[in-house]
Parts: C-alpha cells; sequence; structure tokens
C-alpha cells in the first residue's frame, strides 16, 4: 500500500501558497484494509476514508467510466491494481495531477510542473469534457490564479467554448452553480472568474441579463471593488455578491435568484442594496427618503441590515457613503426612540405608531434636511 499526496496541497505548495486541505491517494489497497486500520468510510459507493487522526481524506485509486449526463453521470472503479498514473489522468488539470510520495519526490506524469511554471492551465486528456462542471472549476482556477500570471492553454480554452457550444452549461444544477461562484467570491477574485465565463461564453450560467451587461467598463469596475474588498479582508459573501447587482434590475436580481438558488440572505441584501443605493449614497438626502429607507430596511429590529448595506455601497464607491457619520447617528438615535414613552403620555392604539414615527422623523431631520 503506498500513500501520495495529490491536488491543490502538492500545487500550492509548489506556488508558494498556503495549503487549506491535504488529500491522498492510497495505491495497492481495499477498504477492508483502510477500514481495518481504523479509516472511516465517506459513502457507500465512493472509496473515499477520513484518517483515523487527522480527519484528512484518504481515496482508493480509481478510474472513472462516464455513464449518463452531466457531471454524476460516472461510475467510479477501484481495486489494488487500479496504478497512480491511472488515478491522475481522470484528473481535470495538469497542474492537479501532480502527486508527492511519502519521501517527498514527486510524480507528475503529465508535465505539471512545466505548466505550472510556464503559468498555464491545461486539461489533462480528453476524458475532460465529459465533465461540465470542469468549466466552472477552470474559470474559477483562473480567476483565483490570475494575480499570479496564470493563462488558459489555448487548446483548453477551445475546449471550454465547445463543451458550453454544446449545452453542457445546461446540465448543472443550481445549487452547484452558487456552490461554485460562493468558491470563487471566498477566493476574492469573482470579478476575473465572470470575465473569464464571459470570454468562453458561459457567463449565462451565472446570469443572462449579466452576460447582456457585461463588457472592458463594468469588468474593469468589479475589478476595483473586489481589490477594495480584498484589501480590507471583507469577507462577507453577500456583500461581495451584491457587488455584480448594483447596476441590475430588481426583476433581474430576483431572476438570478431563481435560476442559481440564491440563499435567501444574498439575494434580500442584493434586493436592498440595488433599491436604496442612491438615498443612502446621496450627498444631501432628505429626512423623508432617509426614513422611509430604515423603514423599509426594518432599521428598528435589524440594524445590521442597515451596516450590511452600507458596507455593499463602500465596497461599490471604494469609500464611505458621503453622508456615512450623519446615516450612522441618525439611525442610533431614531431606533433609541422608545414607544413606552407615547404610552407614558397617553397615547393608545394606532395614535402611537403615527406618535413614534414622527418622533423618528424629527430625530432625522436633526441630520438632514
Amino acid at each position: 500500500m503506498q500513500v501520495y499526496l495529490v491536488g491543490g496541497a502538492v500545487r500550492d505548495t509548489l506556488l508558494g501558497r498556503d495549503i487549506k486541505e491535504r488529500d491522498y491517494v492510497v495505491v495497492g489497497a481495499t477498504p477492508e484494509q483502510l477500514i481495518s486500520q481504523g479509516y472511516q468510510q465517506v459513502g457507500k459507493d465512493f472509496p473515499v476514508f477520513l484518517h483515523p487522526q487527522s480527519k484528512e481524506e484518504y481515496a482508493l485509486a480509481r478510474t472513472e467510466r462516464k455513464q449518463g449526463q452531466g457531471y454524476n453521470g460516472f461510475i467510479c472503479d477501484f481495486a489494488p491494481d487500479v496504478t497512480l498514473e491511472q488515478d491522475l489522468i481522470r484528473r481535470d488539470l495538469t497542474v492537479n495531477a501532480i502527486a508527492q510520495a511519502e519521501d517527498g519526490s514527486l510524480i507528475d506524469p503529465f508535465s505539471g510542473q512545466q505548466d505550472l511554471e510556464n503559468r498555464l492551465l491545461r486539461h489533462v486528456s480528453d476524458a475532460f469534457s465529459e465533465d461540465p462542471l470542469r468549466i466552472l472549476r477552470v474559470a474559477r482556477f483562473a480567476a483565483r490564479y490570475h494575480y499570479l500570471g496564470f493563462t488558459i492553454a489555448p487548446e483548453t480554452k477551445a475546449l471550454l467554448i465547445d463543451m458550453v457550444q454544446a449545452g453542457e452549461l445546461n446540465t448543472l444544477t443550481a445549487e452547484r452553480v452558487w456552490l461554485e461562484c460562493e468558491k470563487s467570491l471566498s477566493d476574492g477574485a469573482f470579478s476575473e472568474f465572470l470575465n473569464v465565463l464571459a470570454s468562453i461564453g458561459g457567463l449565462h450560467v451565472v446570469s443572462a441579463e449579466l452576460e447582456e451587461k457585461w463588457c472592458d467598463e463594468l469588468y474593469n469596475t468589479l475589478q476595483a471593488r473586489f481589490a477594495y474588498a480584498n484589501k480590507l479582508k471583507i469577507n462577507d459573501i453577500a456583500v461581495l455578491f451584491s457587488q455584480i447587482t448594483l447596476s441590475l434590475s430588481s426583476d433581474e436580481i430576483k431572476t438570478i435568484a431563481t435560476s442559481i438558488r440564491l440563499p435567501n440572505e444574498v439575494r434580500d441584501l442584493a434586493l436592498f442594496s440595488q433599491i436604496h443605493q442612491t438615498t443612502l449614497s446621496a450627498e444631501k438626502p432628505t429626512s423623508e427618503a432617509i426614513f422611509s429607507s430604515f423603514n423599509q430596511l426594518d432599521l428598528w429590529r435589524r440594524p445590521e441590515r442597515f451596516e450590511q448595506v452600507l458596507k455593499v455601497l463602500e465596497v461599490s464607491h471604494q469609500q464611505s457613503v458621503a453622508c456615512y457619520e450623519s446615516l450612522i447617528k441618525a439611525a442610533a438615535q431614531a431606533r433609541a426612540v422608545n414607544p413606552q414613552q407615547f404610552i407614558a403620555q397617553g397615547i393608545k392604539g394606532a395614535e402611537i405608531k403615527t406618535a413614534l414615527e414622527q418622533a423618528r422623523l424629527e430625530v432625522i431631520k436633526n441630520y438632514f434636511s
């Protein structure tokens, strides 16, 4: 039984990047052998096991055969006689098909190290085209390593375009598309991810509306926003995703939310930010407009939502909104108005709400005309 470190850990070590997780492949073993050594199997039909101490993933060397459509249409064959090279050839990119033996030596049958040096993302074999999810994965890797000068190899880009034109993206579930978006957002290079998809005609998988509007100006605008967010180490997924929806209409945002199944908190922040960006970003907003925004954002029960919207707008402008200090003070003082004071004055029923709203508006008028 031989154990090899594979995939991202090897790749990122060679690139001098921090390693987030380690995955291993085991050659020459059976499930029974691993279980007898204390490994815990993950699932019944998939040969992946958790190490008894580290809980890191150890997968038996396997081959894959395409059967059916989509990224789930594969049959895995795993046996002690499956070789390391057979396992590596099923991987997506050469830079992800490098293995490291326990003595530290590298096994690189597909010249992944050379592609790392040349800053190229190149597919390992023709089997690449059997998995439509790899379209999004390559876009994500291209975005993540864009700052290092990585580009997609011409033959791989041509293959991606062919796959998109063949409708392969249509076989992906909405949840899977969002998961890849979420991973790219966490990488801090979402604008580049979208640009790669646009370059191969596949941006519609995220948003057909965004694909229609995509241009160099929008790309450069989003690049600046994500650079600012990275500088401030802003990693709120909802705040980051809202950067791409500020130029869309509410209906277009709702369409995206449905098509890729946005989590409710991501959808809601995108909508609130789009609706209230004009008022909250204005240099001289009226007190009535601010009060209306406070009410619609439910500042009184959800102050964190208001703060999130301000953060979205800060990232979009790469600086705090013009009236930031006044907004924060007005919000705090308006929230401090207590309905109990009106009840104590003998005010009853619906008149309490009227008095409460008037008092809050008067507070806001102290900061805005």
